[in-house]
């Protein structure tokens, strides 16, 4: 009888643990779900916003009716980035365009060619056929603001049209493409 006994322990050490399942009550888990995809989604909102492009002063880059997110939190704005702003004359709307000079330097633009400081811009962002032969006297960009152009030059109403743009009024920088999935990736 003994023998019986340890031979029944030892089959119990040797059969493997059970699995412990684990289940959360239906309802409680739904809410959990819920709230960390609010929290996650605010959390993301806080930073990003989503935008609606309206107008083709920005092809080939971004297309009329794209859709894309915008960091809200500016920071500092560098040439060449892609803002999205207040428009100076009536801030019920909205423009994205192009920075192209910097609070400080000396811009001027000669049928067509942007010169900042001295410096003839390399604008790769441009197609030959999107310039246009516009000049632009030299002139000082004043503090605090921002010189931006659409990269369709010829059809772009931009700084050369209503000034350059006070940073007070930039309320983004563009980040990502998401729609149309097809042209979905990042802004340069």
């Amino acid at each position: 009888m003994e023998e019986q006994t340890k031979t029944d322990a030892n089959a119990e050490q040797a059969a493997p643990p059970k699995p412990v399942e684990v289940r959360a009550n239906g309802l409680s888990a739904w809410v959990r779900d819920l709230i960390l995809i609010v929290f996650v989604f605010s959390a993301f909102l806080y930073f990003y916003r989503p935008v609606r492009v309206e107008g083709t002063s920005m092809l080939p880059q971004l297309e009329d009716e794209d859709r894309l997110l915008i960091n809200r939190h500016v920071g500092l704005i560098h040439r060449g980035e892609v803002v999205v702003f207040l428009y100076p004359h009536d801030t019920s709307k909205s423009y994205i365009k192009r920075v192209i000079a910097l609070p400080g330097d000396h811009l001027s633009i000669d049928h067509g060619q942007v010169w900042v400081n001295g410096d003839k811009l390399k604008e790769t962002y441009v197609p030959q056929r999107f310039e246009d032969d516009r000049s632009q006297p030299e002139m000082t960009i004043p503090e605090g603001e921002y010189f931006v152009m659409g990269d369709h030059r010829s059809i772009s109403s931009d700084s050369r049209d209503f000034g350059p743009v006070p940073a007070q009024l930039i309320y983004g920088r563009a980040a990502f493409v998401y729609w149309p999935m097809d042209q979905a990736g990042m802004v340069r």
